[in-house]
């Protein structure tokens, strides 16, 4: 009889910074952020004007975190519905 081996959930840091989520995550970033920078300051921009940093910084930092947690989540259930999989198929062999 083979016995299951535990594993503990993958903490948040593991969930945030593995298997390339910072490298995806800041790659949506670029590219959403751009497009919402120009949407919602293409005009600023366009006169010759600055707009807020502080406004542009968040319209990256937005897109980054929701991939990020987007990420961190569906690897969270990936390995939930693995744990389950894996307990189901040693109650089968029992």
């Amino acid at each position: 009889m083979e016995t299951l081996i535990a594993q503990s959930e993958p903490s948040i840091p593991e969930l945030l910074f593995g298997e390339g989520t910072p490298r995806k995550a800041a790659l949506t970033a670029l590219v959403v952020g751009t497009v919402l920078t120009g949407i919602n300051h293409g005009d600023t921009i366009l006169a010759g004007d600055y707009p807020p940093v502080f406004k542009v910084i968040l319209t990256y930092c937005v897109p980054y975190c929701v991939t990020s947690w987007g990420a961190a989540t569906g690897k969270l259930a990936q390995y939930r519905a693995n744990q389950t999989e894996q307990i189901e198929r040693q109650e089968r062999r029992e």
